[in-house]
């Protein structure tokens, strides 16, 4: 029994049966068997294609007879574009679920995973058909763009602590930290630092009637006489009123 398809899955599936001269049911049972091996290998047994055998990306195809070199130059075409359209299309639709499943960390719009776990403090999933990697460390989440990679394995890295997954895909061991961050989630980020204070220039309030003047510090009256300089650039201040209050204010030092 095949799965539901998406009408770009229908029209790919009627395309592909064209061009390799097959049934589009044949072309539908490699899709599912090139999905299940997450686009990068297929076990499958079609009786149009030679019954049994095997496919792997990058070169190694097995039919059922090994002497028949077109059958298996058309088994690694039709693999290889059942593995692009994998890649770049959404083939099967989304699943329909009525409730999270219990346990679930990772942000509602990636679906359900394909595979999860977690080793030492550090919890991943991993979403093939949107190309996404969750990781939820020290209770941090990060979502990651996994690129072209199809992760077929996860190991703590060797004297590391919590979140030193290593990942495995047909590119070799990577980490997370080497792909693209697409969603920091809830990230424990650095408090913005807060701006320094602007300074600002007053002139001295002034005194009440028949109270004394009390003396300014040296800092005050620099400050003070720098906004007197300033209004009297503006025009504000005439020049011998600038004149006038910066004696009156050299005489509080």
């Amino acid at each position: 029994m095949h799965h539901g398809l998406t009408p770009a899955g229908e029209n790919a599936v009627s395309e592909l049966a064209g061009k390799y001269a097959i049934s589009t049911d044949a072309v539908r049972a490699m899709l599912d068997a090139v999905n299940s091996g997450r686009g990068t290998m297929a076990q499958f047994n079609v009786a149009e294609l030679g019954g049994s055998g095997q496919w792997m990306r990058g070169g190694m195809t097995m039919v059922g007879n090994m002497f028949d070199h077109g059958l298996k130059a058309r088994v690694d075409g039709l693999c290889r574009d059942l593995s692009e359209l994998l890649a770049n299309n959404q083939v099967y639709p989304p699943a329909q679920t009525n409730s999270r499943p219990a346990g679930s960390w990772w942000p509602n719009e990636l679906g359900s995973p394909s595979s999860s776990g977690g080793q030492n403090g550090s919890q991943y999933a991993y979403f093939p058909s949107a190309r996404r990697l969750a990781i939820l460390a020290n209770g941090r989440l990060s979502v990651f763009d996994t690129l072209d990679h199809s992760i077929g394995g996860v190991q703590q890295a060797q004297g590391g602590g919590p979140g030193s997954l290593e990942f495995t895909s047909q590119f070799g061991t990577f980490t997370a930290a080497s792909l693209p961050l697409v969603d920091p989630g809830n990230q424990n980020t650095p408090a913005p630092q807060q701006p320094a204070p602007q300074q600002t220039f007053s002139q001295p309030a002034p005194q009440a009637s028949g109270s004394s003047e009390g003396s300014m510090s040296l800092d005050e009256v620099t400050s003070a006489i720098e906004a007197l300089a300033s209004l009297h650039n503006k025009g504000i201040l005439t020049d011998a009123e600038f004149e006038t209050k910066k004696a009156q204010l050299l005489g509080r030092i």
